[in-house]
C-alpha cells in the first residue's frame, strides 16, 4: 500500500467502523450491506477508505468471502468497544428522556436469579413496562467480571470487595439443614451436627461457595459427612432429599414452595451454627447510570431498606 500515513490525529468515520464490524461479523461484503441497508459498492468504498486512513489491509479477500488480516483481527476489538460506547451514550439519552424506553442489565448469582429476582422484576417491570430487562447468571466470580467489563450495569450476588465496584448488602442467604417428612430427623425437628454427619448427605454444585460453606461446617467439627451424591442443582437436590434418599443443606429462600407444600422439613441442628451467604448489589464506581438503572436502584432501596450512594441515583425518575 505505499508508504504509511502518519495515523496521528485522523478522525475515523463511524460509518467506517459499522461496515467493518459487519463485514468481520459476516465474513462478507454483501451480507454486511444488506444489515445496514446500504449496496455492496458503498460497504467497500467505506472499508477501503478505512484501510487508507489506517494504512493498513484489514481483510483479504479470495472466492470464498473475506477473511480479518492479523492486523484487522487487533483492530476489531476496539472497533467493537467503540461502537458499544456510543450505543451506551446513545442508551442513557434515551433513558434520561423517558423511562418508556431504556434498558437494565442486570448480573445475578444462579441461586439469586431463580428464587429472588423474579419477585423483584415483577414489581419493576410492572412500574417500568417499556424497559427492556435482560439477566445473565453465572458464578460469583463470572458475575464481578461482567460488571467490570460494563457487560451489565448491576449485580445481585454474594458480597465481594474490589476497589472499582460498590458494594450494598442487601440480606443474608441461610442455609437451612432439610428432610423429608417422614424422616426421623424431621419427626425429631432437631439434630446434634453428629447426627447429621452419619445421614446420606446430598451435595449439589460442587464448585460453588455453598459447598464449601457446607463442607465448613463439618470439617470446624471434625466431621467427615456420608455424601451420597452430588448434583448440579439445588432443585434436583431437594427432589433427591423429598424421596427420603438423604438430607441436605440449601439455601432457605429455595424453600419456601416446599415448607408450604409440606414435602420437606426444616431441622434445626443444635450444636453448629448453619452458615450463611451476605448477598449484595454491585455496580461500577464512577459510572453515569440511565434513568432505568437508577429506578432500579431506587426500588431495592425499597424493598430492602437500604441506603444506595446518592451518586448512583442522580438519574431516577
Amino acid at each position: 500500500m505505499g508508504l504509511r500515513p502518519d495515523t496521528r490525529g485522523i478522525v475515523l468515520d463511524l460509518g467506517q467502523i459499522e461496515a467493518f464490524v459487519q463485514v468481520a461479523q459476516h465474513r462478507s461484503f454483501s451480507k454486511a450491506a444488506d444489515s445496514l441497508f446500504l449496496t455492496q459498492p458503498s460497504v467497500t468504498a467505506r472499508i477501503q477508505s478505512l484501510e487508507r486512513d489506517l494504512g493498513e489491509a484489514l481483510f483479504e479477500r479470495n472466492g470464498r468471502g473475506v477473511r480479518l488480516t492479523e492486523m484487522g483481527s487487533a483492530f476489531l476489538p476496539y472497533a467493537r468497544r467503540t461502537l458499544k460506547a456510543l450505543q451506551e451514550g446513545r442508551d442513557a439519552i434515551e433513558g434520561m428522556r423517558n423511562l418508556d424506553i431504556g434498558a437494565l442489565k442486570l448480573g445475578s448469582a444462579l441461586t439469586v436469579s431463580t428464587y429472588v429476582l423474579p419477585k423483584i422484576l415483577r414489581k419493576y417491570c410492572s412500574a417500568y413496562p417499556g424497559v427492556e430487562v435482560s439477566v445473565h447468571t453465572g458464578r460469583s466470580e463470572h458475575v464481578l467480571q461482567m460488571v467490570l467489563n460494563d457487560d451489565v450495569h448491576c449485580a445481585l450476588e454474594r458480597t465481594v470487595h474490589h476497589p472499582d465496584v460498590t458494594t450494598v448488602p442487601l440480606y443474608e442467604d441461610d442455609l437451612v439443614l432439610v428432610a423429608a417428612p417422614s424422616h426421623r430427623l424431621a419427626r425429631n425437628r432437631q439434630a446434634t451436627i453428629e447426627e447429621v454427619g452419619r445421614e446420606p448427605l446430598i451435595l449439589y454444585d460442587k464448585g460453588s461457595s455453598y459447598n464449601q460453606l457446607i463442607q465448613g461446617v463439618f470439617r470446624q467439627h471434625g466431621i467427615v459427612p456420608h455424601t451420597l451424591m452430588e448434583l448440579d442443582t439445588i432443585e434436583a437436590t431437594k427432589k433427591m432429599v423429598e424421596e427420603g434418599l438423604g438430607v441436605a443443606m440449601v439455601p432457605k429462600v429455595s424453600t419456601e414452595r416446599e415448607f408450604e407444600q409440606g414435602t420437606l422439613a426444616a431441622v434445626g441442628i443444635t450444636n453448629a451454627s448453619m452458615p450463611r451467604r451476605q448477598i449484595s448489589l454491585i455496580f461500577r464506581k464512577n459510572r453515569k447510570h440511565t434513568r432505568a438503572v437508577s429506578a432500579f436502584f431506587t426500588l431495592m432501596a425499597e424493598l430492602y431498606g437500604v441506603a444506595i450512594p446518592e451518586s448512583a441515583l442522580s438519574g431516577a425518575a
